[in-house]
């Protein structure tokens, strides 16, 4: 719950829109993968190194999880298609004798499914999400701060308390 609200604290933000966006799409790929595996670690290292906003992308790994437990007939389904794949059995033969490769686990048909559709919806997820931040900040955010109430509050003690905590602590 927590973390859910510090990701609406992250959308109200000076962050920038394609962080956050780009944060989500990686964080839907790292709750696809594995938990502990070269491809998730991957996708931290990506996140890290890159100007991503790391909040977004562990909230869209933490409910992405739960889309795992719901996507787990066609990840398998995916997966099979491309693990029987014929012309492609050559290419998995010499992946899997290569040094670190099999610890990815691309031969179970769940993590290549979930792999291959992670990469599939990843961009996807960018511009549908980025799209949503941006309207969110230029409509809901704009309308609400227009309203009485907002103004109201604005004037109360305890929300000058909360700015000043706010700006000492984060």
């Amino acid at each position: 719950m927590k973390q859910l609200f510090k990701f609406f604290k992250l959308l109200n933000s000076d962050t920038g829109s394609r962080q956050i966006a780009a944060g989500i799409a990686l964080g839907i790929i790292l709750g696809f993968s594995p938990v502990i595996s070269i491809q998730s670690l991957l996708v931290i290292i990506i996140i890290v190194i890159f100007k991503v906003q790391i909040g977004a992308a562990f909230v869209a790994a933490f409910f992405s999880k739960f889309l795992v437990i719901i996507l787990n007939p066609v990840f398998h389904f995916l997966g099979s298609i491309v693990l029987e794949n014929q012309p492609l059995q050559p290419l998995f033969r010499h992946l899997y004798n290569l040094p670190l490769l099999p610890l990815t686990r691309f031969y179970n048909s769940l993590v290549m499914g979930a792999g291959v559709l992670g990469i599939l919806i990843a961009p996807v997820s960018f511009f549908v999400s980025l799209y949503l931040i941006e309207n969110y900040r230029h409509y809901i955010v704009a309308k609400f701060e227009k309203t009485y109430f907002w103004k109201f509050w604005k004037t109360t003690k305890f929300y000058q308390w909360y700015r000043t905590y706010d700006k000492l602590f984060g």
